[in-house]
């Protein structure tokens, strides 16, 4: 007789950082700069693509970092 086989465990896929960079993303785009809002929305995008999430964090912080430019630019041109 064969011994049966016994599947080997899935290798762990990594740290899931979708929401901590999500949650960095609208607030850095909201209240002080932008770019770098920017970059932590797109870095939670690419997190939740590839853990399997949905990237509605990084489209709230997309949204978040257009309303922060938008309101920069406005209070520079009426200061």
């Amino acid at each position: 007789m064969t011994q049966p086989v016994v599947p080997q465990p899935a290798a762990p896929a990594g740290k899931d950082n979708t929401t901590l960079f999500g949650v960095l993303g609208i607030v850095i785009g909201l209240i002080c700069c932008g770019p770098i809002g920017l970059v932590f929305a797109i870095l939670s995008h690419v997190q939740a693509n590839k853990h399997g999430n949905k990237p509605t964090l990084a489209i709230i912080g997309y949204v978040c970092v257009a309303l922060g430019i938008i309101w920069n630019i406005i209070y520079a041109v009426n200061r």
